[in-house]
């Protein structure tokens, strides 16, 4: 499990502990669009194994566990989340994939918390290359006008502590693009809560 020390922003593991919330280089540099994320544990392998194993190998199950897991990571978020929305898949992939592991995690983590859940707030109206291999401001740029929420589901955030879940996170462009949406349709603050936190090294 991910501990502090940690980025209070971004959810980035520090090797030594300073003492006080810490902001990372990373944070300071490029501040997100939302205002915490926390994850469970580091991408690596035993993570990547469960992530993909969910993801593509129709091991919907795992989602039980690793929906626990986030909701013991997420312990000091889901006390002051209002709703808790997964990050879409647009239809063409859902199809192909049968299900969202975000919608499937949070799903879960709704059902642990009591907190309210809607898998329909926001929608991925554009088919986007994978964000694999890209860089930094490709995935920005791939992201642009990906997501938006329909008029009739904007009272759902309005005024709302929204807390966006997905399977990884890595330089946090998806979550980005998701979390400036929601606050343009109302929502009061978004918060980040994921599986498995992408750690670069150097």
């Amino acid at each position: 499990m991910l501990e502090r020390p940690f980025c209070e922003r971004l959810g980035l593991p520090f090797a030594v502990d300073l003492g006080g919330p810490l902001l990372s280089a990373e944070a300071a540099a490029h501040p997100p669009v939302f205002q915490r994320a926390r994850a469970a544990v580091r991408y690596d392998g035993g993570a990547r194994v469960l992530t993909h194993r969910l993801k593509y190998g129709d091991r919907a199950e795992l989602a039980r566990l690793m929906g626990r897991m986030m909701a013991g990571a997420g312990r000091e978020l889901l006390p002051e989340a209002g709703l808790i929305v997964p990050v879409p898949l647009h239809y063409g992939r859902l199809w192909r994939r049968r299900f969202n592991q975000a919608a499937a995690l949070s799903a879960e983590i709704a059902r642990l918390s009591g907190v309210a859940w809607d898998g329909q707030v926001l929608e991925r109206r554009k088919h986007t290359r994978s964000q694999v291999g890209l860089s930094r401001s490709e995935r920005e740029g791939n992201l642009q006008g990906a997501f938006r929420i329909p008029p009739r589901r904007r009272h759902a955030v309005e005024g709302r502590r929204v807390l966006l879940v997905d399977d990884v996170l890595t330089t946090g462009a998806t979550a980005n693009a998701c979390a400036r949406t929601l606050l343009r349709a109302g929502a009061t603050d978004v918060d980040v809560l994921v599986f498995a936190r992408v750690v670069m090294t150097s």
